[in-house]
C-alpha cells in the first residue's frame, strides 16, 4: 500500500455523494452526474470528484468518467469493474453493441481468455487502455446496427451485444477482430446446434458484402449445416471475382470455384482447430 496517499475517509459531502451514486445505481459516473447530485458548479464538482480519486474511493476511467471502488477491496485504489459495462459507458449513449471476439466470449464461442474488448459503434472512437485493459471500437454505419440483443452482464446491469448469428457474420466480415477465420469457424462449431442458418443468410443479405456471402456459404457446407434455400440465396449473390478465406493470412492457396474463394486456410486445418 502507498502510505503517501490519503486514507479512504470521507467528509459529509463526499459521503452523501457516494451514497447517492450507489442509490441511483450509478457506480460509473460523470462530472455531470456529480453536478446534478451535489448541486455544485462544474469547477467545484470536479474538485469533489478528484478528492474521491485521491482517497482511492473512485478510479478515473477516462476524462470526465469515473467508477466507485467497492469498499470490500480494502486499500485497493485501481478498479475497472466489468469491462463490458465500461465499454458501454465510454461510448456514452450512441448506438453500439459489444461485438466480435468480445461477443464470442459472452456467447461461449471461445476457449481462450480475451485480452481486448471490442465494441461496434456509429462513432469514431480511438482505442484506449484503461487500467491495463485494451478497448477497441469498430465504426459502423447506423443502418448496419441490427441483429443485437440486451444481455444481463451482472445481476443489475445489462449491455447490448450482437446476437449469436450477427456475431458469426461480424466474424466473417472482420475476422481480424476475432483472431482469424479459424477462430470464427471454431466458435461457429461450438454453438452450431443453436445457430439459425436462415437468420445467418438474412443478416448476410442485409450487409450485402461479397466476401461474407462466400465465407458463409463455405462454412455452412463445410459443417453440413446448409439448407438448399439458403445455399441458393448465397450463390445467387456471387460475382466472378474471388475473395480470400482468411484476410489475416497471405493471399495464397487453392482456388475454389464453387464459392469464389481462395483457400489460404485448408479444410483440414479448420477441422483440426475446431476439434481442439
Amino acid at each position: 500500500m502507498n502510505t503517501n496517499r490519503h486514507p479512504k475517509t470521507l467528509g459529509p459531502r463526499s459521503a452523501f455523494l457516494v451514497a447517492e451514486l450507489y442509490e441511483k445505481q450509478k457506480t460509473i459516473f460523470s462530472n455531470k452526474d456529480v453536478e446534478k447530485i451535489s448541486g455544485l458548479g462544474p469547477k467545484s464538482a470536479r474538485s469533489l470528484v478528484w478528492r474521491l480519486v485521491d482517497r482511492g474511493v473512485a478510479t478515473r476511467l477516462k476524462p470526465g468518467l469515473f467508477i466507485l471502488v467497492p469498499s470490500e477491496l480494502g486499500h485497493e485504489r485501481d478498479y475497472l469493474g466489468n469491462p463490458y459495462i465500461v465499454a458501454r459507458e465510454i461510448v456514452g449513449g450512441s448506438d453500439y453493441y459489444i461485438s466480435h471476439a468480445s461477443a464470442m466470449d459472452i456467447h461461449q464461442m471461445v476457449t481462450q481468455p480475451q485480452l481486448v474488448v471490442y465494441t461496434t459503434t456509429i462513432r469514431a472512437i480511438r482505442p484506449r487502455f484503461v487500467l491495463g485493459t485494451e478497448f477497441r471500437f469498430v465504426r459502423s454505419k447506423p443502418e448496419n446496427i441490427f441483429g443485437t440483443m440486451d444481455y444481463w452482464i451482472t445481476k443489475t446491469r445489462k449491455v447490448r451485444i450482437s446476437d449469436l448469428e450477427r456475431t458469426v457474420i461480424d466474424g466473417l466480415k472482420q475476422s481480424e477482430y476475432c483472431g482469424g477465420f479459424s477462430e470464427v469457424a471454431k466458435g461457429f462449431w461450438m454453438r452450431r446446434d443453436n445457430i439459425d442458418p436462415k437468420k445467418l443468410v438474412e443478416y448476410a443479405l442485409s450487409l450485402d458484402i461479397g466476401a461474407v456471402y462466400r465465407r458463409l456459404g463455405y462454412l455452412l457446407e463445410l459443417f453440413d449445416l446448409e439448407s438448399p434455400g439458403e445455399i441458393k440465396a448465397l450463390r445467387q449473390k456471387l460475382t466472378p471475382s474471388y475473395a480470400i478465406l482468411d484476410p489475416m493470412l497471405p493471399d495464397e492457396g487453392k482456388f475454389m470455384a464453387r464459392w469464389r474463394l481462395r483457400l489460404n486456410v485448408g479444410p483440414e486445418e479448420i477441422e483440426a482447430v475446431v476439434r481442439t
